[in-house]
């Protein structure tokens, strides 16, 4: 695991998580970060456990989303600490999860899904693909590119934001109009198919 310098928990005991995270954003010393990280090593480790099912892979999750986290903050500010590591630590397994073609089921879901059954099934799986993607590509290239960047590979709007240089709000509006073509382009193509 990643080990920050060893400070005395006593010292740091009586300053909350915010004016931890206000003192990193003032200064950028990561000695803060490095506070907050540890009151947070047992929750991330809990959270990767819970996806992961295995301590090794658990603890070099932990540590990778230190990284995450100390790159992240420096670049934009959040406002409730706990709830973001935990959803940085839940996205992080479930990607990690998803690389290794490993999936599990959406929590609160309890029916059973029908797994593949046949050829027959896995034509019709074929054909709806080959229909996204031509629908895909018929997008503009505004919003295929966002589409593409936030559901295909996962990218946040921040991410997408530096990585295209359309602002949030243009990101948020090219993923909203893209999907909703998208979903009317694929109805229009399977109805064609029929």
């Amino acid at each position: 695991m990643l080990y920050f310098q060893a400070v005395s928990k006593q010292r740091y005991d009586h300053i909350t998580d915010s004016e931890l995270l206000d003192k990193f954003y003032s200064d950028k010393d990561t000695q803060w970060l490095g506070i907050l990280l540890q009151r947070y090593t047992f929750l991330l480790l809990g959270v990767c456990m819970k996806y992961l099912k295995n301590e090794e892979a658990a603890k070099d999750a932990v540590q990778q989303i230190f990284l995450k986290t100390i790159v992240e903050l420096g670049k934009y500010k959040v406002t409730y600490l706990k709830s973001w590591l935990y959803m940085v630590a839940k996205n992080h397994c479930l990607m990690n999860l998803r690389d290794r073609h490993i999936f599990i089921p959406v929590e609160g879901r309890t029916e059973i899904i029908a797994t593949e059954t046949g050829p027959e099934e896995r034509i019709n799986k074929e054909t709806t693909l080959t229909i996204l993607e031509k629908a895909l590509s018929e997008l503009n290239r505004e919003q295929k590119t966002c589409v593409t960047l936030f559901y295909l590979q996962k990218k946040s709007y921040q991410d997408i934001v530096d990585t295209t240089g359309y602002t949030l709000l243009q990101v948020k509006s090219f993923i909203q109009n893209g999907k909703r073509n998208l979903k009317l382009l694929v109805e229009k193509k399977m109805k064609a198919t029929e």
